[in-house]
């Protein structure tokens, strides 16, 4: 496995995805019971942009730079409100103001729990895998794996919380990776149906994901919405065009959360495109 995400580290795709993980931790944090997290391609937990990988691409300064910087275009109170939680950790990281280190997933894990939570991190690199553990070690909260995102579901799930989040990030490098990835959460559910989970993909060419979401509907599961963010136009697959999640048994409150962020994603880190998608494979009943 050759996919290091330092180099994309805080890029649009991560503006995306984090808000939504971050809105829904933030959920999850009103009722007193206890919750679980697993991340199943974790990464290293936080990434530093001064870094010559991150410097080599300059991705976050398209994302979060565009999003929260200094030269940013002004926030909506109510977008404010939807992102809050996000610009808090990322603000926590970096109090001079300058963006020094973005908080990849499990960053925001740890900063978004209580001590009654629990979280559990999968990571396969190596190197990655010992960057990560090095950074949690001392909380008793987080536990890190070196093993195989994909086995994670069946070896994890269910877990003895009753409510939690399960995020499918994987490094998209094999062919077959959307396929993979849905089997792998059709897996999961049926061991835990209750939790809420958040399925990442990339976007380059849209026959892919339209199969995903094909196999979603097809397995009839309920309460799944479907959330892209296009900044490109899908003329070429040789780049990354868009980003999307699929999200099974969202908070109530987060469709109307999406309805108001994504167009204002759209037009602030669109480039060539500005294009956003909101719907449901499956309404809730």
């Amino acid at each position: 496995m050759n996919y290091r995400h330092i180099y994309h580290a805080g890029n649009f795709a991560d503006c995306l995805k984090h808000i939504i993980l971050s809105r829904i931790l933030q959920y999850l944090q009103k009722k007193d019971k206890p919750f679980f997290v697993l991340d199943t391609h974790a990464g290293i937990g936080s990434y530093d942009l001064t870094s010559e990988e991150a410097r080599k691409t300059g991705e976050w300064q398209d994302g979060i730079a565009r999003l929260l910087g200094k030269d940013a275009h002004p926030v909506p109170d109510l977008i404010k409100e939807i992102i809050s939680p996000y610009a808090d950790v990322i603000k926590s990281l970096n109090p001079e103001g300058e963006y020094f280190f973005y908080p990849g997933s499990p960053k925001l894990v740890q900063m978004m729990t209580r001590e009654q939570d629990r979280a559990f991190f999968m990571e396969k690199h190596q190197e990655d895998f010992k960057t990560l553990a090095k950074s949690l070690r001392g909380d008793h909260r987080m536990h890190v794996r070196q093993d195989d995102g994909w086995l994670a579901l069946k070896a994890t799930l269910p877990p003895k919380e009753r409510r939690g989040l399960v995020l499918i990030d994987p490094p998209f490098e094999e062919p077959d990776e959307y396929r993979r990835m849905i089997e792998a959460f059709l897996a999961g559910y049926k061991r835990w149906s209750t939790g809420t989970y958040c399925l990442w993909y990339p976007i380059k060419a849209r026959r892919d994901v339209d199969v995903a979401a094909q196999m979603l509907a097809d397995a009839g599961i309920e309460n799944c919405l479907r959330v892209e963010l296009v900044i490109q136009k899908l003329d070429t697959a040789k780049r990354l065009n868009g980003t999307g999640l699929f999200i099974i048994n969202p908070p109530f409150t987060l469709h109307a959360d999406l309805k108001l962020l994504l167009p204002f994603l759209a037009k602030t880190l669109g480039q060539t495109a500005q294009r956003s998608t909101l719907e449901w494979i499956c309404e809730p009943k």
